[in-house]
């Protein structure tokens, strides 16, 4: 296409833009606007052809009138920068006001006098809402323990619940990150329950628990004959969830044979169920979680970068309770609350040992630990509350040190996985089986980790 031809058609071009679009003269006045402006601000192009752009009175625009006539705008002072961005509210025709990121970018001609300035406007609306409903959210974490079932109001877990509602509201795969016990599964409930697809099916499956043909056929399904036991034709999960949510727990540990069959079922939105050609289209949304390192299974060629890439679209991260630990407090209270009345067992708390020993552990089975320990003290207990000697044993002998002592092993600030067994083997002064109790992993694991990065056990003790 030639530049005349461009130029013909560039008002087309203008009014094709979905930022509202304004070109400002020199003294404030608005020479041309697009579609986009019109349909944001209910002002036709009639309305401000002429007109000051104070009419829209932008709350982030400077005023700069002086007596010298240098200008009536920032943007046009000696000095500034040639283009200006900002978030902003402005007063639309009807009165009400819209939120919005103003750019703003000054206009020269050949000679480098300036002309005026164009300015675009993006309707940040929607963003807006649902950044007044997180304030709400977080507000209301302040007066209730729960949200959706998820129990915590520290920042970590705020910033969680953000994420959450603001995914809810996606068609995006989204994939939970989180260590075993800090309620992944409740996450992933969360999000259908806030997210538009609601009324439709909530449909989950651990990835971890079946072999490689019966996970197949749960999530495609099959027809009759298809193999061995196929006395009937079956729905799979991915049939059931169509118009809802499906929740693949454990994804990182799917075989690689079924890995290419979900990259395809997400790329096209069909899949085959087992022993048919027939293409089956559904309309389903992808929630994944894993307590795993999928960019390592990735480097050992277990797990496919392209499926990696196309479930990692939302990522939420789930902190483990040692790194919010604010809220073992309301776990433990919420728990007793609800396991006194259900079996009504006059317990009413923990004494302050007791509450310093949960403080103190490093919980490496997080909120699912925390549950099971408190059961276990709360069968035990003899009185109405429950004492030190009620925990369990692993508890009393202390395996796992304090976050908050002197002791560099658990100090959480990004730090390698190679550097904390380093620090683990320094305070266990080279015992391999007490600093991997120290780290919640098994002696065989300190040991493979030490070939892996190559850890020479008396230099690095030699260094401290």
């Amino acid at each position: 296409m030639a530049i005349k031809d461009i130029n013909r058609h560039w008002e087309r071009v203008i009014n094709t833009i979905n930022e509202g679009l304004l070109i400002v003269s020199k003294g404030g006045r608005i020479l041309s606007v697009n579609h986009s402006f019109e349909e944001m601000t209910g002002y036709s192009a009639n309305d401000v052809s002429g007109r000051s752009c104070t009419l829209l009175e932008c709350d982030a625009c400077e005023m700069a009138i002086n007596n010298q006539g240098k200008g009536w705008c920032k943007l046009f002072e000696p000095d500034q920068p040639e283009m200006r961005r900002c978030r902003c509210t402005i007063k639309k025709k009807d009165g009400t006001f819209l939120p919005a990121l103003k750019n703003a970018s000054v206009l020269r001609d050949e000679e480098g006098e300036v002309l005026g300035a164009v300015e675009t406007l993006t309707d940040l609306s929607e963003i807006d809402r649902l950044d007044r409903k997180v304030e709400v959210l977080s507000r209301q974490l302040d007066e209730t323990s729960s949200f959706s079932g998820i129990i915590g109001n520290s920042d970590a877990m705020k910033a969680v619940y953000a994420i959450i509602e603001k995914a809810a509201i996606s068609d995006a795969p989204i994939i939970i990150f989180g260590e075993s016990g800090t309620g992944k599964e409740l996450v992933a409930k969360a999000i259908h329950d806030r997210g538009k697809r609601n009324s439709g099916p909530y449909v989950q499956l651990n990835c971890a628990a079946l072999n490689e043909a019966l996970l197949e056929s749960e999530l495609f399904g099959h027809v009759k004959g298809s193999f061995t036991g196929a006395f009937r034709d079956r729905a799979g999960r991915f049939e059931a969830a169509n118009a809802g949510d499906l929740f693949l727990d454990e994804i990182g540990d799917i075989p690689l044979s079924i890995q290419i069959k979900l990259l395809r079922v997400l790329e096209t939105r069909q899949f085959e169920r087992v022993g048919e050609n027939t293409s089956v289209a559904v309309d389903v949304r992808i929630i994944t979680a894993t307590n795993r390192n999928l960019l390592e299974l990735i480097d050992q060629k277990r797990f496919r970068e392209d499926l990696y890439f196309r479930i990692n679209v939302i990522p939420i991260h789930l902190p483990p309770v040692r790194k919010r630990k604010d809220d073992i407090p309301l776990l433990v209270n919420t728990f007793i609350s609800r396991l006194e009345l259900r079996t009504g067992k006059p317990i009413r708390g923990l004494t302050r040992e007791a509450l310093n020993r949960f403080m103190d552990y490093r919980w490496p089975g997080n909120v699912r630990e925390m549950k099971s320990a408190l059961e276990y003290a709360f069968t035990v207990a003899d009185k109405d509350t429950i004492d030190i000697d009620h925990l369990p044993p692993h508890m009393l002998n202390h395996v796992f040190p304090s976050i908050s002592a002197s002791d560099a092993v658990f100090r959480e600030t990004g730090s390698t996985e190679r550097q904390q067994l380093i620090d683990a083997l320094h305070s266990a002064a080279g015992n391999q089986s007490k600093a991997a109790r120290m780290l919640g992993i098994n002696r065989v694991t300190v040991w493979n980790r030490m070939r892996k990065y190559g850890i020479n056990l008396k230099r690095e003790i030699r260094k401290r």
